[in-house]
Parts: structure tokens; sequence; C-alpha cells
């Protein structure tokens, strides 16, 4: 009984002593909040300057209720202005709103046309005003009506129930003067379910190449690999073995998922099953919806998400590498993978934050720093950026995975080789200048 208490005391002395435990266990907590809290403030923010929105009222009714903020200004044109108005779309103009009919009788008679993907922040101040002068103008029909019956308590009961919504559509002009309906709510989805595959893979992967790296030295067999194969070329060969495996799986994923949406598609495409599932799901657009999915430029989000899942993929199995060879447990790699799963996590909170504000400063920046751009960039794509944006986000997450490679093939190549020894970080760099 002695003899089992001094090892569970050893055990938990030798552990609670450690700098590293005690650094995690008092700035933890205050990381997480940092981590949830820093991001939001962040995504508040704007990008300094006052969207200019051009608003079309042919009934005259509505556009001086459109009240602007230190976010959007609102400027009342003419019809006859448009065409104009268009031509500045995605320069000195943001979007143009254009409300086409009285909103009491048609509450689908006003339209969003914007460059970019309209934020959800705007379409917000549009649909509760305009809601909430249509509101008013029924409730004025109903306080001149004479007949004050069961009839009228029904309608101001609806009234109360929906609030008589209004049905904004959104649109998106190309760079081809070309314009089709758009969605923000299904941009957000794409983003974010894209967002968080890259998220979830780039962990998933790279604590693959972890694993793969320590098993090999615990068990010595890498020894007998480096004596026909240069350290180098086995974590490379490591890397994109293991990488390959993900794009395998995120293929097939695809290829079913299209299959889905396609038979999806057939089937909505006839008249009959179309009408039968409008009378199931009452007024619910199953194919404007259909429409809306098949509007999204799926070629360029595949692609770019292909481009920065790889990036992210390689920078960060590099260091999952990196750190792995310089270690002989896998306890042991805590003091250097809780700082890399940190940034992980701050990445994934910025790009969760920054789908309220795609143009804001967080998203820019967060989407322009190699370690967070591959999870953040998929949340705004979607949205609609400027081709530089993404050319410059790839351009600098290639270029930095690229380096981070050469500096962990470095330290591999010594690590791997290292027993019963715990470097430190100014250890393992020494190990670059090793030849």
């Amino acid at each position: 009984m002695n003899t089992l208490g001094l090892v569970i005391e050893r055990e938990y002395i030798t552990r609670v002593r450690k700098k590293s435990f005690i650094i995690l266990t008092l700035l933890m907590p205050l990381l997480m909040v940092a981590l949830s809290v820093i991001p939001f403030w962040l995504s508040t923010l704007n990008e300094g300057g006052v969207k200019n929105i051009a608003v079309i009222d042919n009934t005259g009714t509505y556009a001086s209720l459109l009240k602007s903020t230190d976010s959007y200004k609102f400027q009342i044109v003419e019809e006859s202005g448009q065409q104009d108005q268009e031509s500045r779309l995605g320069k000195d103009l943001f979007a143009i709103l254009q409300i086409t009919g009285d909103l009491n009788v048609n509450p689908h008679a006003v339209s969003l046309m914007s460059e970019k993907q309209a934020p959800q922040e705007l379409q917000s101040i549009i649909v509760n005003t305009l809601t909430e002068k249509v509101t008013q103008q029924k409730l004025d029909e109903l306080s001149t009506s004479s007949n004050v019956d069961a009839e009228a308590i029904s309608r101001v009961r609806a009234i109360v129930e929906d609030g008589s919504k209004i049905s904004l559509r959104t649109l998106r002009m190309g760079d081809d003067g070309s314009v089709q309906e758009s969605s923000t709510e299904l941009a957000t989805i794409i983003g974010m379910i894209f967002t968080i595959l890259i998220y979830m893979f780039i962990l998933l992967y790279g604590n693959m190449v972890m694993q793969a790296v320590l098993e090999e030295k615990k068990s010595r067999i890498v020894e007998v690999m480096v004596s026909s194969v240069k350290p180098v070329k086995l974590l490379i060969g490591k890397i994109v073995g293991i990488g390959l495996v993900g794009i395998t799986q995120l293929v097939i994923w695809g290829v079913l998922l299209g299959v889905l949406f396609g038979g999806l598609s057939f089937f909505i495409s006839s008249p009959e099953k179309a009408a039968a599932m409008s009378a199931d799901m009452g007024d619910f657009d199953m194919e404007g919806l259909v429409n809306l999915i098949e509007s999204v430029n799926w070629f360029e989000i595949a692609l770019y998400f292909l481009l920065f899942f790889v990036g992210g993929y390689v920078l960060y199995a590099s260091i999952f590498a990196m750190f792995a060879s310089a270690v002989d447990s896998e306890e042991d790699t805590s003091q250097f993978m809780t700082p890399v799963t940190l940034l992980i996590m701050f990445a994934f909170f910025a790009g969760f934050y920054s789908v309220s504000n795609p143009d804001g400063p967080l998203a820019f920046w967060t989407s322009l720093i190699p370690f967070t751009s591959p999870i953040v960039m998929m949340v705004r794509i979607p949205f609609g950026i400027p081709m530089w944006e993404k050319l410059l986000s790839v351009l600098l997450l290639y270029g930095t995975f690229i380096l981070i490679s050469i500096f962990a093939a470095k330290i591999y190549r010594v690590g791997i080789l290292m027993y019963g020894k715990k470097p430190s970080i100014k250890e393992m760099i020494k190990w670059v200048k090793y030849k």
C-alpha cells in the first residue's frame, strides 16, 4: 500500500510541478475567453467606410423611412436614373434597393442588387423598416373599417403572428453585367460548411501525421527506414500520403453530394413532382431553392477549397511532424502542440464571427495571414470578394508553408533519431543549422 502511495505521489508531484502545467492552468481560462471574445469584438468593427445604398421607390411611400446609419447611407434616386446607378455598382455605390409596388398588397415587390453578397445586417435594416410600415398600413386599414367582427379580429391575429413579413429578393451583378438571384443565408451556410470541413480535416489529418511520426520513432523502425530513405523524403512522403487520404475522402463526399443533388434537381424539374412537393410543403419554394443552389459558382468554391485545404494541411502537418519528431511520447507533445491548437481554434472563431461582417477588419486580415487564412477565407468566398484578395491569400499561404516545410524538415532529420531528451525550442532552432 505504501509502495502504491509512493507511485501515485511521484506521478502527481512530477506533473504538477511542471512549468507547462502551472502556466496552462493559470492562463487557459483567460486564453479561452480571449479566443471567443476578441474575434467577436473585432467582427463588430466595419472596414472604415460607409456603404452607399441607392433607393428607387416607385410608390414614393417607403424610401423616406430608411434612415442612414454609421455603416449604410441610403440615397433616394429617381426611377429614370436606374441605369446610371447600376454603372456605379462596385465603385462608389454598394447596392441598389428597388421597390416596384405596394408592399401591403405584394410583399415580394422589393429587391436589393449588389456586386457583393449583401450583408445580413443591411438586409435586416431594410426588412425590419419596411415590415414595420406594412404592419402599420394594415392596422390603419383595420381601424377605418366599420365591421369589427370575428374576421377583423382574425386579421389582427394574423398581423401579430406573421408581422406582415417582407420578402426581400437579393440579386448579384456579375462582372459581365449579368444579374442573378442570390441568398445571404445560403452563402452563410456554404461558407460555414466549408470552414468547418477545413478546420476538421486540418486537425484530423495533421494529428494523423503526428501519430505516424511518433509510432515510427517509438518502435525505432524509423532507424531502419532512414538507412535507405533520406529523412526529408520520408517526411514528404508521409505528409503527401496522408494528405491524399483526405483528398480521396473529400472527392468521394463531393461525388455523392453531386449525385444526390442531381437526383433532387431532376425530381424537381418534373412539373407534377414539383406541384406535389409544393402542396406537401406549403409555401416553401423548393424549386426556387434549387435554382439558388444552381446559381452558386461551385467550381470556384471547390477550386479554392482544394487550394486552401492543401496549403493549410501541409502547413500544419509540417508543424505537427516537426514537434512529434523532437519528443519520445504523446505526453511530451503538449508543450508544443497547445499553442498550435489554440491558433487553429482562434482561426475557427474568427471564421465563425466573420460571417456577419465578411468585409470587416477581422475577416480581411485573418483571411490573409497564412496561419488563419485556410479557415477564414472559405467563409468569405461565397459572399464575393475581389480576385486580388484571393490570389494574395493563396500566394502568402503557399509561400509560408514552403518555408515552414523546409524548417520542419531540417528539425525532423535530427529529432527523429534523438532519444531520451525533451528539447527546448531554442535547442530545436540549433538543429536547423546542423549539416
